[in-house]
């Protein structure tokens, strides 16, 4: 039952972003940034809390998921740290996730050549 709630939970994210990329002028980078924002913000509000709860990881891999993953990390470190926290807790929540990016797309550019659009 958990993969179909992550399914849906993950397409409904996914629909969304189609709408707005069919329906609106705004390009891949702001819904991209929107997104990410929106999980932050909805996180805090702790609205998105619930979705994770039902969704899993068809809320928390999605944009939104990282944006969640950002404000865990700073009210975390806030909770520990106090203020500094706000500056760190968002690298440190989502280190292990930047860190995978960067590997993988090194390990990528190696295996493929990239090339510029042209």
């Amino acid at each position: 039952m958990d993969y179909i709630k992550a399914f849906v939970v993950g397409g409904v994210l996914c629909v969304i972003a189609q709408i707005l990329i069919d329906k609106t002028k705004l390009s891949p980078a702001r819904i991209l940034v929107s997104f990410v924002t929106m999980g932050v913000i909805l996180t805090a509000l702790k609205i998105y809390e619930p979705v994770v709860n039902f969704g899993k990881a068809g809320a928390t891999v999605p944009l939104p998921g990282f944006g969640y993953a950002l404000a865990k990390g700073v009210m975390k470190e806030v909770d520990k740290s106090g203020l500094m926290g706000a500056f760190t807790g968002g690298i440190k929540g989502t280190a292990g996730g930047i860190t995978a990016a960067i590997i993988f797309g090194y390990l990528m550019a190696l295996l493929f050549n990239p090339k510029t659009k042209e």
